[in-house]
């Protein structure tokens, strides 16, 4: 009974979703830890630096004896905002750059097919006739 459930769990931790699910969130945390460390010590002093350190914690408000601490949503809301821009703009950015590079080197390879003249089937450049229709290409048949 108890090495059937071994079993169980072994096969559960080994497949793939569990494995890459685990991997995921390890490099998720350590992805947040990133951002925040560049946000809290490099971002975040710069903004200081040029504009003052905001600091809104102490605004509230009371309603019929309940103090409502708007001010540590503001801040929340800020960091929040400035983490977004981060990641927008030392992530997102760049990694669509360089994918739109990457696609943009893969399409610059040398064709290997054309097209038939006639069918339009793919069919191998050096073809002479198309394996489909049987018509003859001439050299003149466009490049895919």
């Amino acid at each position: 009974m108890v090495s059937e459930m071994f079993k169980g769990f072994k096969q559960f931790i080994l497949k793939g979703n569990a494995v890459d699910l685990a991997v995921g969130i390890v490099i998720g945390a350590s992805f947040t830890a990133v951002v925040n460390a560049l946000v809290k010590d490099i971002i975040t002093p710069f903004i200081g630096a040029i504009g003052g350190q905001p600091d809104f914690s102490m605004l509230s408000f009371t309603i019929n004896g309940s103090k409502f601490l708007i001010g540590d949503f503001l801040n929340v809301l800020i960091a929040f905002f400035i983490n977004a821009a981060v990641i927008y703009f030392f992530v997102v950015t760049p990694m669509t750059k360089f994918l739109a590079n990457m696609q943009k080197n893969k399409n610059t390879l040398d064709p290997t097919s054309k097209k038939c003249s006639e069918c339009l089937s793919e069919i191998p450049l050096q073809a002479k006739r198309c394996a489909y229709c049987t018509s003859i290409q001439s050299l003149k048949t466009t490049l895919k």
